[in-house]
């Protein structure tokens, strides 16, 4: 029992730092969504289940678990994020150290997720086969 309580704990967590993530810049929302996902499944099957059919969420982590895949508007909107952040970090106060480690690794991130297929919904994809197929009906 300790131990389900403690995957619904850090599933909550993940989804209140998503939600965080959503509303301010620069703080991701995708990996915490994903994380949430993952911890809800080991201890908490109705978040989990809706987290999946979620309208807005569902599709995206679907297609990430099925095909790893991410869409090309996730991608720009996370590179515009990351530049802004950029941007904001170099004219802060922060220290030297810091302004050249935060671009740098969001740099890699950024090549990493540009290197991830954009697979469309399979739903999209049926539902193109079926148009074709009624038409040469």
């Amino acid at each position: 029992m300790l131990i389900i309580a403690l995957w619904r704990l850090l599933a909550l967590f993940f989804v209140g730092l998503a939600f965080i993530g959503a509303i301010l810049p620069g703080i991701p929302t995708t990996i915490f969504l994903l994380s949430a996902v993952w911890a809800s499944s080991r201890g908490w099957p109705a978040l989990h289940d809706w987290l999946l059919a979620h309208p807005r969420f569902g599709p995206l982590i679907h297609q990430w678990q099925t095909h790893r895949a991410v869409p090309r508007r996730a991608k720009w909107i996370a590179g515009i994020s990351m530049l802004a952040s950029t941007l904001l970090l170099i004219s802060s106060d922060a220290p030297i150290w810091v302004k050249y480690a935060a671009p740098i690794t969001m740099a890699m991130v950024l090549i990493w997720l540009i290197s991830r297929p954009e697979r469309q919904p399979d739903t999209q994809s049926a539902q193109r086969t079926k148009a074709v197929d009624d038409w040469k009906t």
